[in-house]
């Protein structure tokens, strides 16, 4: 069974069971106690596609992620990436993750940390070569390839977590605020290297605090309360609410639905 969507003048079949997306969940719920984090999420991502999500702190966007790359177990409801149910144990390789707090080894150096990510995923050591000097390119640290992580600043901490997330080449990447701590300019080579992934099929998913950078996804989707409240491309979103910018259409949508 499918249905036929438009969005900016181009037809998008889907499936409702939500096979052809790189991430369907349906009721996803996630309570800490008498907290519900996320809140009966139902939510398609396509295939290909540069997804944010934005909202403020609390509003379930971590959370979200973390089940999906399944480091929670949702409380009920279900979440599929790929096709394959939550938690990914046999392909986990198909995905990359990049928290919001740092995931790599200041014991070891930018190169170790990138060797030890790629033999995780059990990666050809010819093409770790070729991936590691892309990446250092993108994140801009090549001439510190062999400096001790210990030794870098905050935002280049940052930068090496976003080169482990990508080394072994994932289908889909789930990144969270991937851009903090880091200068204006590199941040247009990080989006000119999101956009690269996503003309090669990859289907990036991030989360940001920067509406300068939301506005440059295909689709954002806004959350709030461990809801979504919005979704759309972004000009979608700001013709919906009669607005001229996305601050402005996320205020207009969290007012109309009263949270």
């Amino acid at each position: 069974m499918s249905e036929v969507s438009e969005r900016d003048g181009k037809k998008i079949k889907r499936t409702l069971e939500g096979e052809n997306d790189a991430v369907h969940l349906h009721k996803l719920r996630k309570e800490f106690d008498d907290l519900v984090a996320v809140d009966d999420l139902d939510l398609g991502i396509e295939r290909g596609i540069l997804y944010g999500m934005i909202g403020p702190n609390g509003s379930g966007k971590t959370t979200t992620i973390k089940m999906l790359v399944g480091l929670l177990r949702p409380t009920s409801g279900k979440a599929y990436v790929l096709g394959e149910k939550v938690p990914i144990r046999d392909n986990i390789s198909r995905i990359g993750y990049m928290p919001q707090d740092m995931a790599i080894y200041t014991d070891l150096t930018v190169h170790e940390n990138l060797e030890l990510f790629s033999e995780l995923y059990r990666m050809d050591k010819k093409e770790f070569k070729r991936r590691e000097k892309e990446l250092l390119a993108v994140i801009d640290l090549s001439e510190r390839k062999d400096s001790l992580v210990s030794q870098l600043s905050g935002g280049m901490k940052h930068r090496v977590s976003l080169a482990c997330a990508l080394i072994h080449d994932p289908e889909v990447v789930f990144l969270d605020e991937p851009t903090v701590g880091v200068d204006p300019e590199l941040r247009v080579g990080f989006w000119n290297y999101f956009h690269d992934l996503k003309a090669k099929g990859k289907t990036v998913i991030l989360t940001t605090h920067y509406m300068d950078e939301a506005v440059k996804c295909d689709i954002v989707g806004m959350m709030r309360s461990g809801r979504l409240i919005g979704e759309g491309t972004p000009n979608e979103l700001m013709a919906a609410t009669s607005t001229t910018d996305l601050e402005s259409a996320f205020m207009t949508m969290a007012r109309k639905v009263g949270t």
